[in-house]
């Protein structure tokens, strides 16, 4: 199963229909919760995710709407009794702020603190880009590794069947039939997170070709100066980062305040969004990557 679940999509400030940041994404057996604001742990309990889900927490930057829900979340995985390890992965000069914000969380998880303040892959599948905001930022892609798709009608034709078909997959070639000779070439699925940043390199890396991207449209067009001034994406940059980068479907969230009605934003990224298509967040939406095609 893969689904990436919004916990909130507001800006600096909650309003009375938007939460802080959070943002929750199912990937097969891993579980990963990404820039944790204010009131995170309320959000999953609304949103049905359980906190024994979550395997990797990623902090994007220090800014308080991006990370003051973590010692909240922590405890609650205290509370719930999760066993596994979960890994927290952040920016390396925000070390003094989460080590603060994890002084006032309930001890007992075994939580296991990965700094990065580079370029490069942090854990298998996902990378970190530098972004450019008013501090130290990086952005997360998680890609998986391309693979093969299998053709019903050419392993019926090589007489493989049952669990042949596993013992195929797994050496390569069985009784003189290639998996080459009964398959062909699978992408595999990519997703990228693109928080607080002005237009940059880091931003269309991640973003490069990926299936789902989640990228910050604080601002509208008409604000444009304003995005320039506080190093923000408006709608549309956030149009033209995915139009450029080929992705798939873009997901627009942390809108500020000013913007009661956000379908102007979605409207001007739309205008420049390409192929892409475009949906504008709301708390607690649901949306599922998309399928990959059946091997058999």
């Amino acid at each position: 199963m893969r689904e990436f679940v919004v916990l909130g999509t507001s800006s600096h400030v909650p309003t009375r229909e938007r939460n802080q940041n959070g943002y929750v994404l199912i990937w097969d057996r891993e579980g990963y919760l990404f820039d944790p604001g204010e009131g995170t742990q309320r959000q999953m309990i609304h949103a049905g995710v359980s906190s024994n889900k979550i395997t990797r927490i990623c902090i994007t930057h220090v800014h308080g709407d991006h990370c003051l829900g973590l010692p909240g979340v922590v405890s609650r995985m205290v509370l719930d009794g999760v066993q596994h390890p979960v890994h927290l992965h952040y920016p390396a000069s925000g070390e003094d702020a989460i080590r603060a914000l994890l002084s006032v969380a309930t001890p007992g998880l075994d939580l296991r603190l990965h700094a990065h303040g580079s370029s490069g892959e942090v854990a298998p599948g996902l990378e970190v880009r530098p972004l450019l905001h008013r501090i130290e930022a990086f952005g997360y892609r998680l890609t998986e590794p391309d693979g093969r798709r299998l053709l019903p009608a050419r392993l019926a034709a090589a007489g493989i069947a049952g669990p042949d078909i596993a013992r195929l997959l797994r050496e390569g070639s069985l009784r003189g039939v290639r998996l080459e000779d009964v398959s062909v070439p699978r992408a595999g699925q990519g997703f990228a997170f693109v928080m607080d940043t002005e237009p940059c390199a880091g931003a269309e890396e991640l973003a490069d070709g990926v299936d789902l991207l989640v990228a910050e449209s604080t601002f509208s067009d008409h604000d444009a100066g304003l995005a320039a001034h506080y190093r923000h994406l408006t709608a549309g940059q956030a149009g033209s980062l995915a139009a450029t980068s080929g992705a798939g479907a873009l997901v627009l969230t942390h809108f500020s305040s000013r913007y009661p009605d956000v379908g102007v934003l979605a409207e001007q990224a739309s205008a420049r969004s390409g192929a892409t298509t475009v949906v504008a967040a709301n708390d607690f939406d649901r949306i599922s990557l998309p399928k990959r095609p059946r091997s058999a």
